[in-house]
């Protein structure tokens, strides 16, 4: 079982990690549930806590805490073998001088902040708070890159990564064999029966998700995130595309998450100068994270996603790709809380550092359907890896035998 660091243990390696940076202080702050990150990269066991705290952690030195008088208990608990001088407060005008006074000699600081709000993931600290930091006289900087120390993968998260992979891959053939299936039959299969096949496989691989999957027949595949219900339950008939995109998790662990296209019957050309532009953009996209390593791991997200954007505004289909490239792998949903491939939504200058994991997911959206194709990139230290099959083409469905489109 991995051993989960002490609050003690998590100081050290902040101080160091704030020495190797160049960052003077790194301060931490929490009221309630509004700034989960402080917590989390604190390793906080959980508390009572009803009162804002503030923690300044230097790269050299004694870290300083601000916290109310009637929470004394909780925070002699919480920070035990911590060495850590406090600074008490009751009233708003204490809480303003006690932060001049913790703050005093520094020049800047890092906090939950993203300049112009530019990365919604790591904009945890409100405004008016950042005003009373600005107040004391510091500089305040983004913590975006010191948070994603603590988010990298352990060898445990990467194994049962690519063991969810497993089952999501298995469930995506069986899918795509059954729809195949019910084609070559003539009983017309629907996207609630082919999502049942995804779901009863995940049960057998006890693989958990934290919404369904989606499976998406012909105008369905131009809503990038179409749910399908009993209002809404396509049949898939010949001449129809068809988008399935599904994820799950080892529980507790990161999740795999892809997406692969198919046709059924003869894909048209419009179809395939989509495929071709899609799949373009995402072999262009792995090319440049090939080369994250010997850059230094200096590249940052929206780097990717505008790599692979250029590719789909050149094939003149720009506005239909309407979301980012790609998101980081979490553990409670799909989505993570470190760096994005995104240069549409937000910038994410956040840099893709080693043991992280991003996905590669381009995708049009033309009227009458969607194509994305998703593979999930684990950032090795020795170089990026893919942790899934990369599709070679649309799957031909209800034709001969279920194959893969090739020279497309």
């Amino acid at each position: 079982m991995e051993s989960v660091p002490s609050v003690q243990q998590r100081v050290r390696e902040i101080q160091a990690l704030l020495r190797e940076s160049g960052h003077e202080a790194w301060l931490f702050y929490g009221f309630r549930d509004q700034n989960p990150l402080s917590g989390g990269a604190l390793n906080l066991p959980p508390a009572h806590l009803t009162r804002r705290w503030f923690l300044v952690v230097p790269a050299r030195g004694e870290p300083r805490l601000i916290r109310h008088r009637i929470e004394r208990a909780q925070w002699e608990t919480l920070l035990r073998g911590v060495p850590v001088a406090v600074f008490p407060y009751s009233s708003y005008e204490e809480l303003k001088f006690a932060l001049a006074e913790i703050l005093r000699g520094y020049r800047r600081v890092a906090m939950e902040y993203s300049p112009g709000g530019a990365v919604p993931y790591v904009s945890r600290v409100d405004g008016g708070t950042l005003e009373l930091v600005r107040d004391a006289g510091v500089t305040v900087e983004s913590s975006g890159d010191l948070l994603q120390h603590f988010l990298t993968w352990s060898k445990q998260d990467l194994r049962d990564h690519e063991r969810a992979m497993l089952g999501v891959v298995e469930a995506k053939i069986l899918a795509f064999q059954f729809l195949h299936d019910r084609l070559r039959t003539g009983d017309a299969p629907t996207e609630l029966e082919a999502q049942a096949v995804i779901l009863e496989t995940f049960r057998g691989h006890g693989l958990e998700f934290d919404s369904p999957p989606i499976v998406a027949f012909g105008a369905h595949g131009s809503d990038p995130h179409f749910e399908p219900n009993a209002a809404e339950n396509t049949a898939l008939t010949l001449g129809a595309p068809v988008l399935i995109d599904l994820w799950a998790t080892v529980p507790g662990r990161p999740y795999a998450d892809i997406t692969w296209v198919g046709f059924a019957g003869s894909p048209d050309g419009e179809y395939l100068n989509a495929w071709r532009a899609v799949s373009g953009a995402r072999d262009a996209a792995l090319r440049m994270l090939e080369t994250v390593p010997e850059r230094g791991w200096l590249t940052e997200g929206w780097e990717i996603d505008r790599a692979a954007r250029a590719v789909i505004e050149t094939a003149g289909m720009g506005p239909e790709f309407t979301h980012r490239l790609g998101h980081s792998l979490g553990r409670e949903s799909p989505h993570g809380e470190s760096v994005n491939l995104d240069d549409l939504e937000t910038h994410d200058t956040r840099r893709l550092l080693p043991g992280l994991a991003v996905t590669v997911e381009p995708g049009v959206y033309p009227p009458t359907f969607g194509i994305r194709s998703e593979v999930n990139v684990y950032l090795d230290p020795s170089g990026p890896r893919v942790t899934a099959p990369i599709q070679s083409g649309p799957y031909i469905l209800g034709l001969d035998v279920l194959h893969e489109a090739i020279n497309v």
